[in-house]
């Protein structure tokens, strides 16, 4: 018997197992999947864009497609380590603490893309330093698609029943299994939108119709910038983590709010950066 917050939800929240199929004990996730999936795309659309000479500095390519098979590796390792960490660290620390294996429970969520996005840089600066790759050309090519790893991530909170948006009365309304009974905002629908598809199409309009990827920083500081817009705007839908909470007032300031802000001004600092040595070189 549907209950009124049910009939109140024009959009049902899709009954999917978190689990997409097993092999043997060994329990596959959608979540896993969701990671499997952006770095294999994200790899895919890099390879495209390094082989595409005329998009680059003197028409010449920094990474090879050797290179790139390589920092695959990298990037997984950064990605997973500095996202588990990074949630660890900024969101769970005392629970954590408590419970020690708690940290190695990946498969049922728990990742930070702010731990990611600091994983992942280490992983590019030694990579670029070890292969003598120009460090913000390979910073430029990550950033062009890491939107692929963003859609899918959001898409997995959405199937896992997480992170799910405030109360709400809209019509798009979902009530979540672990929501309790009240229709909410489908937060990580926003995100996947915004910080996977949007975002994508706005660098790819850079990368192929502005040529920025000549500016060399300036790809980076539109996906730092524009990462950081999104997250905070759609903060304002999503519900706090539960052992946070808000962190001034009632119902505004949130830990993603505050390790965005940052970002807006690393962003536009990137994108002057570029442009103002590219004048140099001119």
């Amino acid at each position: 018997m549907p209950t009124a917050a049910d009939l109140l939800a024009i959009m049902p929240f899709p009954d999917i197992d978190p689990i997409a199929f097993s092999i043997g004990p060994l329990a596959i996730h959608w979540y896993g999947l969701a990671y499997v999936a952006g770095i294999l795309l994200g790899w895919a659309y890099a390879r495209r864009i390094a082989a595409n000479d005329s998009l680059w500095p003197g028409n010449v390519s920094p990474i090879s497609k050797t290179q790139l098979d390589d920092f695959i590796v990298w990037a997984a390792l950064g990605v997973v380590l500095g996202g588990r960490l990074g949630y660890i660290f900024f969101y769970d620390l005392p629970a954590v603490l408590r419970t020690p294996v708690r940290a190695l429970e990946i498969w049922n969520g728990g990742m930070s893309f702010h731990g990611g996005l600091t994983g992942t840089t280490i992983a590019m600066i030694l990579f670029a330093h070890r292969n003598a790759i120009p460090v913000w050309s390979l910073f430029d090519i990550v950033a062009a698609v890491v939107p692929f790893g963003l859609f899918f991530g959001r898409i997995a909170n959405f199937i896992n029943g997480e992170l799910w948006g405030r109360l709400t009365d809209v019509p798009w309304a979902v009530v979540f299994p672990t929501g309790g009974p009240f229709a909410r905002h489908p937060s990580q629908l926003y995100e996947a939108g915004l910080e996977g598809i949007v975002l994508l199409l706005v660098l790819a309009a850079f990368v192929y119709g502005m040529r920025a990827l000549k500016s060399p920083g300036f790809i980076t500081g539109v996906f730092v910038c524009g990462y950081a817009l999104s997250r905070i705007f759609v903060e304002f839908f999503r519900e706090p983590d539960a052992q946070l909470g808000y962190l001034l007032g009632t119902n505004w300031l949130t830990m993603g709010m505050v390790l965005s802000s940052p970002m807006i001004l690393l962003g536009l600092w990137a994108m002057l950066r570029a442009r103002r040595q590219a004048a140099l070189q001119h």
